[in-house]
């Protein structure tokens, strides 16, 4: 019998999201079609409760075709995870692309955590796929890794528009504000629609505080 790994007992350093990168069209289009099948059964039952054996089933292929794509179900979590991510970060390059100014990236900031988080309540995937990274070593590395990437992509905008700084307090101080923000991101999403707004509110006010404050990189007194 195959077992049905969890996100939690299957992470191990060495695993892989696709089992093999797809060449031929008809590769790439079933394993697109496994990653449908897939969301669709985590938004009905959560990841927790989904079984590689129903989305074989859904997909419309034998178990093993699916496990010739993805090792195990932990695998389909973090190929759906690294979609999100990227998706995200081209957003916020997309945006912060456009700054010229510490007033623009004040504004430009809000805007980018208001977008990212009516996007977290509209797609139940999405909040399912965090809650499963707190049980998923892997996972939890995808994320930070993916903090310090947007926290770069702060930093070098930052940088720009504050001259003068050390680069090591922006950077620290970016990647930073991008962490913080998706753990406060994961409690907005988990409490109520009012709470979570205030929650959202709350931290915005902390961080626009801060890119105005003279204890922010803009202010070329601090060494």
């Amino acid at each position: 019998m195959i077992s049905e790994a969890t996100p939690a007992t299957a992470a191990n350093d060495e695993a892989p999201a696709l089992r093999r990168t797809p060449s031929q069209r008809r590769s790439r289009e079933r394993v697109e079609h496994i990653l449908s099948c897939a969301t669709a059964l985590i938004e009905q039952k959560g990841s927790d409760a989904m079984r590689m054996s129903e989305v074989a089933e859904m997909a419309g292929i034998s178990i093993g075709s699916l496990y010739q794509y993805f090792p195990d179900k932990a695998a389909i979590i973090r190929t759906l995870a690294e979609r999100y991510n990227t998706a995200s970060r081209d957003c916020i390059a997309t945006e912060l692309a456009k700054v010229t100014s510490i007033a623009e990236l004040r504004d430009a900031f809000a805007a980018l955590f208001d977008i990212y988080y009516e996007m977290f309540r509209a797609e139940p995937v999405m909040r399912d796929i965090w809650s499963a990274m707190q049980a998923d070593k892997i996972l939890r590395e995808i994320e930070l890794a993916e903090s310090r990437a947007n926290g770069r992509l702060l930093a070098d905008v930052w940088e720009r528009v504050a001259p003068g700084t050390p680069r090591e307090k922006i950077e620290d101080a970016a990647f930073l504000i991008m962490h913080l923000g998706e753990c406060t991101m994961r409690l907005a999403v988990s409490v109520d629609r009012a709470e979570g707004d205030r929650i959202v509110e709350a931290y915005k006010r902390m961080v626009l505080h801060n890119f105005a404050s003279g204890d922010m990189p803009d202010d070329k007194s601090v060494a």
